[in-house]
């Protein structure tokens, strides 16, 4: 084993570093795959050589974007671990039983060290365009994902103190049925559009602990109706089935987007429950921002599916049917 020492100037370069509840040099302990003590403004590196080698290349970065910006923003900490990732085929490995094994794009819930991963190359992509942008679009097929890790993308946003709020949106479109006949109120009708994002949440958290961010404003969800006329600052804001939005919803909320927030849209632009006459919000905006800087686009794929292994096929099958079919002229 060997050691290495890294002086610092002054206790704030350490702090930046280090991160909220030194998570950051926890991150990169566990990709690098060394361990580190604190002697004074001394930090000091245990590991094989080439694992030494390269912690001093990653962190000789950090502390070149701390001198620069006095704080170490989460997104600069990925990208420079990403960017000294060592060689391999594409994103990940593969298993003993031939699976992908997907690397570097694990989202920390901090919540008793639970952590989700990405299981695909798509994933990963996914969340990097995430940690990466401001406003990011997601489309693919039900069961790749979408909604779950931006989900888990903004409890850790919340967590790691770069937002101080989550609002999760659906737009209340209905598929079939008619929302005047569903029992109950205005919340008993809206609650089964927006049950996919509670289930999301609590999958993730206790239940307690979602019942306390609910009830202290931390964490709202939302009919999009509802967003018209606010400003939401340092917020993660999801748009969950942003295929039913039309192009004036869309509008409306992206323009919701206030200071230091985040917006992830996702949606399947295969279902949409829109009308077959009226233009598709989710593409509209796709086709309009995607090339302006800080804005994503992620598209999954059948191949990113990761429920049961019958929903890939049933996916398949039913995309099959649809390239069969005649298209209508007109």
């Amino acid at each position: 084993m060997t050691h290495a020492t890294i002086s610092f100037e002054t206790q704030d370069q350490l702090r930046a570093l280090f991160g909220p509840r030194d998570e950051y040099l926890r991150l990169v302990r566990e990709t690098v795959g060394i361990d580190f003590t604190l002697r004074g403004d001394e930090l000091r590196l245990h590991g094989a050589p080439e694992r030494i080698d390269r912690a001093r290349a990653i962190i000789g970065e950090l502390r070149e974007i701390i001198d620069r910006k006095r704080h170490l923003p989460e997104a600069e900490l990925h990208r420079v671990l990403e960017v000294n990732e060592p060689a391999r085929n594409g994103n990940g490995t593969r298993n003993g039983q031939g699976e992908v094994e997907v690397h570097g794009g694990d989202i920390d819930l901090l919540e008793k060290s639970r952590q989700v991963r990405p299981r695909t190359e798509g994933q990963s992509r996914y969340i990097c365009a995430i940690r990466d942008n401001d406003l990011v679009f997601c489309t693919g097929p039900a069961g790749c994902g979408k909604t779950y890790l931006a989900v888990a993308m903004a409890i850790n946003a919340l967590r790691s103190e770069q937002v101080r709020r989550i609002v999760l949106v659906r737009p209340a479109v209905e598929a079939g049925e008619r929302l005047g006949f569903l029992p109950g109120d205005m919340l008993a009708k809206i609650n089964p559009f927006l049950r996919p994002l509670l289930d999301a949440l609590n999958e993730m958290l206790d239940f307690e602990q979602v019942k306390r961010y609910m009830t202290n404003d931390v964490v709202e969800v939302v009919p999009l109706a509802f967003m018209r006329g606010r400003t939401l600052n340092e917020t993660f804001i999801i748009l969950d089935e942003g295929q039913n939005t039309t192009v004036t919803q869309m509008k409306m909320f992206l323009t919701r987007m206030g200071r230091n927030s985040k917006i992830v849209v996702t949606g399947d632009v295969t279902q949409t429950d829109l009308g077959s006459h009226i233009p598709g919000g989710l593409t509209d905006a796709m086709s309009r921002l995607r090339m302006i800087d800080g804005v994503a686009v992620a598209e999954l794929t059948g191949q990113d599916i990761v429920r049961h292994r019958l929903v890939r096929e049933i996916v398949s099958a039913y995309d099959e049917d649809e390239k069969r079919r005649p298209r209508r002229k007109g």
